[in-house]
């Protein structure tokens, strides 16, 4: 331990949910940690920091998404040296921050480890040039498989998994006016036909845009959305002729249940993982 006093002590944790958006997606995680603590610094937020001849800020990251990927469900948490109002830090924080890194919510943590509770993610993955029926086709396909194996290069070489096995619930659309149908029980709208977007050029891009949802748990290996779609082409041929445009819109606790036959392929398949740290504030403030 170097010489003099200790560092000032935690004396409360704050969990933090963002979303990063827009160009944002191809960021790299490091660039966003960095970019996190410009931020705690510009805004003042009195920091607790480790012990030793490097201290470092005490923040914990949880789950962050792959770079190229967007998401409205990001979560850190903080160690701060006095207690402060989470709704106070919540507009310090985001508005020293850069666009389309955005605060969405800042809890106290009044419970243990928010790791724990981020069981699986909620994807959206727009597919732009592939029609609808093909893509519910695909889906279908994958479903229906008891093993979907694909490959993927890691630090420590090639390695195969099962990409199906991650997956409790998945689903596309069927028609052409846009409704979708549910595979394993699932019913909801995945997918919007003939979607218009902006081409290159500021034109309009009248292509069909097949929307892929999927609920996906966490395992090791982690299966990603791109895992997903090197299955849905190992077991039904589909490529997708530009690169798909990937969202996470919620990560959390599989509901009841939703490990097997998930209610919904949608956000309403996992409960949010800061409830029970609300819970706990509500219950001491009652007392």
């Amino acid at each position: 331990m170097p010489d003099g006093p200790a560092p000032p002590p935690t004396v409360q944790k704050l969990r933090i949910r963002y979303a990063k958006r827009g160009r944002l997606r191809f960021t790299s995680h490091r660039d966003i940690q960095r970019a996190f603590e410009r931020a705690l610094r510009r805004a003042r937020v009195p920091m607790a920091y480790s012990a030793g001849f490097t201290p470092h800020p005490k923040v914990s990251w949880a789950g962050a998404a792959p770079t190229g990927v967007a998401s409205e469900a990001e979560y850190v948490e903080i160690g701060v040296t006095r207690a402060l109002v989470p709704a106070e830090l919540a507009a310090a924080l985001d508005g020293s921050l850069p666009a389309d890194l955005d605060i969405l919510e800042v809890v106290e943590a009044a419970t243990p480890s928010l790791m724990e509770r981020l069981e699986a993610s909620v994807w959206e993955i727009r597919l732009p040039g592939v029609a609808p029926q093909e893509a519910a086709a695909a889906v279908a396909a994958f479903a229906a498989a008891e093993e979907v194996l694909v490959e993927r290069k890691t630090k420590n070489g090639m390695r195969t998994f099962d990409a199906r096995s991650a997956v409790t619930g998945i689903e596309a659309g069927v028609s052409a006016d846009g409704a979708a149908a549910g595979v394993g029980g699932v019913e909801g709208s995945g997918v919007s036909a003939g979607e218009s977007g902006v081409a290159e050029g500021g034109g309009r891009d009248d292509r069909p845009c097949a929307i892929l949802r999927l609920v996906v748990r966490h395992l090791t290996p982690a299966v990603r959305p791109d895992d997903v779609l090197t299955g849905l082409g190992r077991v039904a041929g589909l490529v997708p002729p530009v690169p798909p445009q990937v969202t996470r819109l919620a990560q959390g606790p599989l509901r009841p249940g939703s490990d097997a036959t998930p209610t919904s392929v949608s956000v309403e398949a996992l409960s949010d993982p800061l409830d029970p740290d609300r819970a706990a504030a509500g219950s001491a403030a009652d007392r």
